[in-house]
């Protein structure tokens, strides 16, 4: 009896050694909780105005300029908020950068034509960024962006949100038709690229036309908007899905939504920079374009003059390189949730789970870690104290098993500036999908981690 209870004892005490990874349910208090789902009315909200670069730095700018906040902007896809800290800027700077793309898909500069056997008018689209083909088929689409026309006006285009506006669609192929076609093919080749046309029309204009349902087509564009068919060349138009962010399960405790890859973080570390007051180092929160096709543009994060130019602006007697020596980055990027269905692709003991609180990524990219930011220990030690010492719900994972998955952020970009960069962020379940989830506790527990971050 007296050796089970020391036994007992001594599994109590090693106990006390092994790491447990505690859900953000265990760790926040009730109050906690509500004010995650509080948080999170605003946040679909926000997924619902803001579906493209181009919509979410417009309300980041606006909602900056309202509260006078110092803001800078970049060809109108890329901003930096400012905030000033007590220490002088050749300490070094704090960065939070997210990401505003998202996967989609973008029109083709010439893309409307008929199609007389079928009796209707399409647009031609290029997917951006990496999708799943099969998942932006016979789903309800709406149209974003802006066409520039001859004259140089601008046309901003927006339609498929409102309740009254028609959609559009990608049409699919019935199953009673697709066995040689579709069924008997692998799943990445069973819809090809080309086939993504958008169905827009099928009514026909009156008159001795060669295309009647396209000339109807842009007779009314041409009387609503203005617009020409060589307008669409210089425009650029984005088809996404129309559904709204909502709520998902009984328990409200999921948001299902489009976009949350990676405007979770852009929203959350947008509201980070915004709620902070007197930071030690002066703080800035970085939006950018275009990581998911390898951020490469004008207004991504491979732009340092952007950055560079800010940091001028703010102190023109400051060696800029010697402030980016000191200087601290989060890269806020969103990391994949363990899908339950699909399991075996996941390394479990570091992989991210819903629920969990903001995961820390200490490296990105895949195989061998293969073009990849890889964070240092003091830095890993350093994030981590910040949040286990704010009581912030975290977790740490890596993008799937070694031989099968791997992704990138914007991380070593900042990295090669010799900055100390880390990836945080909400997990994501069906990442890159039109309807991606995540859960509640996980966004308000990086908004918190943001603001910690941005204050010390």
């Amino acid at each position: 009896m007296a050796n089970k209870k020391e036994k007992k004892k001594k599994d109590n005490k090693e106990s006390k050694f092994v790491y447990k990874k505690k859900t953000a349910w265990e760790i926040f208090t009730n109050e906690q909780i509500k004010k995650s789902f509080d948080f999170c009315i605003d946040y679909k909200k926000f997924l619902d105005c803001a579906k493209t670069e181009r919509e979410t730095i417009s309300f980041i700018n606006n909602s900056a300029n309202k509260s006078k906040k110092k803001i800078f902007i970049n060809h109108g896809k890329s901003a930096a908020i400012v905030i000033p800290g007590k220490k002088p800027l050749s300490d070094g700077i704090r960065i939070v950068i997210s990401h505003v793309d998202s996967p989609r898909l973008d029109l083709k500069q010439i893309p409307l034509f008929e199609e007389p056997s079928s009796n209707v008018t399409l647009l031609e689209t290029h997917y951006y960024g990496g999708i799943k083909k099969f998942q932006w088929v016979v789903i309800p689409l709406a149209i974003h962006g802006v066409i520039i026309r001859k004259d140089g006006k601008k046309i901003t285009f927006t339609l498929g949100e409102n309740e009254l506006d028609p959609v559009f669609s990608v049409p699919d192929l019935l199953p009673h038709l697709s066995h040689k076609v579709q069924d008997t093919k692998k799943l990445e080749d069973a819809i090809a690229g080309e086939s993504l046309d958008i169905l827009i029309g099928s009514q026909p204009a009156k008159g001795d036309f060669s295309e009647k349902i396209k000339t109807a087509i842009l007779d009314k564009l041409n009387k609503e908007y203005g617009i020409t068919e060589e307008d669409f060349i210089s425009a650029e138009l984005e088809m996404v899905p129309a559904f709204k962010a909502r709520d998902m399960g009984f328990d409200r405790s999921l948001i299902a939504a489009y976009g949350q890859d990676d405007r979770a973080c852009a929203y959350t570390s947008f509201r980070a920079i915004m709620d902070l007051k007197n930071p030690n180092y002066t703080s800035i929160g970085l939006f950018v374009d275009k990581e998911e096709i390898g951020s490469e543009g004008n207004t991504t994060a491979q732009v340092t003059t952007f950055l560079r130019s800010i940091i001028k602006k703010i102190d023109s007697t400051v060696d800029v390189d010697s402030v980016m020596l000191k200087s601290k980055v989060i890269s806020a990027d969103v990391n994949a949730a363990v899908t339950p269905n699909y399991t075996d692709v996941f390394e479990l003991k570091n992989a991210s789970t819903l629920g969990h609180g903001v995961v820390m990524s200490k490296f990105t990219g895949h195989g061998g870690k293969y073009s990849a930011n890889d964070a240092s220990a003091e830095y890993v030690a350093e994030i981590r104290n910040l949040l286990n010492k704010n009581k912030i719900p975290w977790q740490t994972a890596e993008l799937g098993k070694v031989d099968n998955g791997g992704g990138g952020t914007v991380a070593k970009y900042f990295s090669r500036l010799g900055m100390e960069v880390i990836d945080l962020g909400p997990a994501v379940m069906s990442m890159h999908s039109p309807y991606e989830v995540t859960s509640k506790v996980d966004i308000y527990s990086s908004y918190l981690a943001y603001l910690a971050f941005l204050k010390s």
